[in-house]
Order: C-alpha cells, then structure tokens, then sequence
C-alpha cells in the first residue's frame, strides 16, 4: 500500500503504451495507484522503488522479457511472494502450466476483460483496493 494514499499499488510492465493505458485505466478506476514500465528492466527499477503490491508483467517486452524479469524478481526475498501476474496475447495449448512453473502467481491472455481483470487483482491481493 502506498504510504500516502492507503491504497494498493499496482505496476504495470508492457511495452505497447495502449496495453498499459487501458490496464491503468481499468485499475485506477477499480480504486488503485497505479505505476509503469515500459519493459522488463524498467520493471525492476519500479518493482524495487515503488513497492507495489501486485505486479502485472507482459511476457514479451524488448530487452527483458517477462520470464526474465520475474526470474530477477524472485531472487530478491520481498518478491519472493509477492502476488506476480503474466499477461500474454499469444495463448497456446499448455502456456497457464509453462507460466505458473516459472513463478508467476496467476496467467491472464490479453484482452483481459474488466472485469475478469478486477476480479483476479482483487483475488490475488485477498480483497479489493484499500481506500
């Protein structure tokens, strides 16, 4: 939660600005701060100084990918639970297994809906925003 407006914070890592706009949109709507990156070593740097609460990560981002990413991420003990959500357009047969055994908490394709978006953030923080 974010010190100065109680609320839960959210990163978002994707490279395509319209993915990150509509994802901001739909949570910041749903009563959370949101924060950005626009790749996987920028989400390292906002993961490590923005203290989120729940990290959504695109798995195909130029330079570090999200697989990438979430390795780095895990190695550090403050994310080693931290609830980590992959987004992918490309769903195939037996991605949800390949994603959850290299860490990630839980697996959305993109387009999530909205709902389905705000059911699954509210489920992995174990309620909805804190106001």
């Amino acid at each position: 939660m974010t010190e100065l407006t109680g609320k839960r914070r959210i990163l978002i890592a994707d490279d395509r600005a319209s993915s990150r706009e509509l994802l901001r949109l739909i949570l910041v709507r749903a009563g959370y701060d949101v924060i950005e990156a626009e790749d996987g070593l920028a989400a390292l740097e906002q993961a490590r100084a923005g203290h989120p609460d729940l990290i959504l990560l695109d798995l195909q981002m130029p330079g570090l990918d999200g697989y990438g990413a979430l390795a780095e991420l895990r190695r550090e003990d403050r994310f080693r639970t931290l609830p980590i959500l992959a987004l992918t357009a490309s769903a195939m047969r037996g991605d949800r297994e390949k994603i959850l055994a290299a860490g990630f908490t839980e697996y959305l394709s993109k387009p999530a809906g909205p709902d389905l978006l705000r059911e699954t953030v509210a489920r992995l923080l174990g309620s909805g925003p804190k106001s």
